[in-house]
C-alpha cells in the first residue's frame, strides 16, 4: 500500500534528519508505522520536498520488486535526489539500523535513474524521544524531538490540517457511516429508470439539491435522509453540476472549498457504489488541490474501488502517482464560470 503527496505540504528542512523524521506525520496527514518513506529534493538546490511517498515495508523477497517500482516515480527535472526513511524496528547494539539490505536496494534503484540518495534515515517510530539515526548510523544518531513542536506541527495547526495517529484512523474517515442506510439507497437507485427532474429543468433543480444539501450542512442538520441522497447522487451525474462542484476546489483552503469537501466527504460515507465514485473523485480533486496527497490518494482509491472506470478518478490517480503539483490541475476547476458557484450557496453566510 502506498501513499503519495504533491507538493503543497507544511514546511521542512531536508537538511536536519531528527525534524524531518518528526515532521512525517504532517507531510502525510498521519503518523507513518512500518513504512518507507521517500521525500523528493527539488531544483534548483535541492532544499525543497518535491513529491513525498509512504509505502509498507516489503517482506524480504519483495524488497528488489518495491524498489524497482518506487524509483521510477522520482526521475525527470522534478527531482535532483531523494531523501529516504524507514520507519519501524528496533536496532540491536552493534548492528546496523533495520532493513539495511531494503535501503542498498532503494539506493540501487534510484541510482539507475540519476538521482542520489541525499540521506538515508531510520527510526523506531515517530514519537518524542524514539531513537532514530543514519544509514549505516555509526555517529548520526539521536532521539527524536516531539513532532508537536516542529515548524510543519506549527504550519498545519495554523492551516487546521488534521494529523491522524494512523493510516488506519484516517481510512475510517472514508467508511459508511450506516452500511444499512447505504444498502437501502443503492435498492432505490437501482430502481430508478430516469433521473427524477423534469428534461427541461434538470440542471437547475439538480443544482437546487445541491445548494439545500450546503444549505443543511450550515445549519447542522447532519447527513441527509434516504430520499435526499438519492436525489444528490443523481444530480452529480450531471455533466453540468459535477463542473460547478470542481470549480469550487478553488481557491484552496478557501471557506467555499473548505465548506464543498466536507460535502463531498459526507456524500462519500453515505453514498453507494458506484454513484460513490463521484464525490470521491471530487473529494480527490478538492483534496489534492490544497495539496493533502494523503486523503485524495484515499479518496481516488475509493472511488475506483466503487467504478474502476471512472475517467477523472482515473486520471487523478495516474496524476498523484506522478508527484504533478497541483496547480497543474487548476484548469479543472477554472473551466467553468466561478460565478457559477454561488448557485450551490457557497457565497460567504452572514
Amino acid at each position: 500500500m502506498t501513499t503519495s503527496t504533491p507538493t503543497g505540504r507544511p514546511p521542512v528542512s531536508l537538511r536536519d534528519p531528527a525534524q524531518l523524521l518528526a515532521a512525517l506525520p504532517y507531510l502525510l496527514g498521519f503518523r507513518p508505522g512500518a513504512s518507507v518513506v521517500l521525500l523528493g529534493h527539488r531544483p534548483p538546490d535541492g532544499h525543497q520536498v518535491g513529491l513525498v511517498m509512504r509505502a509498507d515495508l516489503p517482506p524480504g523477497a519483495e524488497r528488489a520488486r518495491q524498489a524497482q517500482a518506487l524509483a521510477p516515480l522520482f526521475a525527470g527535472a522534478r527531482h535532483i535526489g531523494v531523501t529516504l526513511a524507514i520507519i519501524g524496528g528496533e536496532r540491536r547494539p552493534g548492528a546496523p539500523p533495520p532493513h539495511a539490505g531494503f535501503v542498498d536496494e532503494l539506493a540501487d534503484a534510484f541510482a539507475e535513474h540519476g538521482l542520489p540518495v541525499v540521506h538515508a534515515l531510520w527510526a523506531a517510530d515517530i514519537v518524542a524521544g524514539a531513537p532514530w539515526s543514519c544509514y549505516p548510523g555509526e555517529d548520526c544518531v539521536g532521539e527524536l524531538p516531539d513532532p508537536r513542536s516542529t515548524v510543519a506541527a506549527a504550519a498545519a495547526t495554523e492551516s487546521g490540517t488534521v494529523v491522524f495517529d494512523s493510516r488506519e484512523e484516517m481510512l475510517a474517515l472514508l467508511a459508511p457511516r450506516s452500511p444499512e442506510a447505504v444498502a437501502r439507497r443503492s435498492e432505490e437507485l437501482s430502481r430508478l429508470s430516469e433521473l427524477p427532474w423534469p428534461e427541461a429543468t434538470r440542471v437547475a433543480d439538480a443544482a437546487a439539491e445541491v445548494r439545500a444539501a450546503f444549505d443543511r450542512q450550515r445549519r447542522g442538520e447532519g447527513p441527509p435522509t434516504d430520499a435526499e441522497a438519492v436525489r444528490l447522487a443523481c444530480a452529480l451525474t450531471l455533466a453540468d453540476i459535477r463542473d460547478v462542484c470542481l470549480t469550487m476546489a478553488v481557491p484552496p483552503r478557501a471557506p467555499a472549498a473548505r465548506e464543498a469537501e466536507r460535502l463531498w466527504l459526507t456524500l462519500v460515507q453515505e453514498l453507494p457504489a458506484p454513484e460513490r465514485a463521484e464525490a470521491a473523485a471530487l473529494l480527490g480533486y478538492t483534496a489534492f488541490m490544497r495539496g493533502d496527497g494523503t486523503l485524495a490518494g484515499m479518496a481516488l482509491d475509493n472511488a475506483l474501488e466503487a467504478a474502476p472506470d471512472h475517467v477523472l478518478a482515473n486520471l487523478l490517480r495516474r496524476v498523484l502517482d506522478h508527484g504533478t503539483p497541483p496547480d497543474v490541475l487548476l484548469g479543472l476547476a477554472m473551466a467553468t464560470d466561478p460565478e457559477d458557484a454561488t448557485g450551490f450557496g457557497l457565497e460567504p453566510p452572514f
